[in-house]
């Protein structure tokens, strides 16, 4: 299951879970739009590509929350 996590690993930007506009790669490191198009959606940790990370809503969201650590490396 996805960490879900809340914040862009770049800017710091929160990023909830139940909206869209997050990008992951395929170990989770998660950015912002605006930072994944600054860096060509390639993520700068593994080198793997961004995708759009998908949301969770209502139930879903209810019975697996979102991760609450952030992970902005100021």
């Amino acid at each position: 299951m996805l960490e879900m996590r809340p914040d862009c690993e770049c800017c710091g930007v929160d990023l909830p879970a139940d909206e869209a506009g997050a990008f992951i790669c395929s170990f989770e490191c998660t950015f912002c739009a605006a930072c994944a198009e600054a860096m060509d959606d390639r993520c700068p940790n593994c080198r793997g590509e961004l995708m759009d990370r998908p949301t969770r809503v209502g139930k879903a969201l209810m019975a697996s929350p979102a991760s609450m650590e952030r992970r902005h490396k100021a």
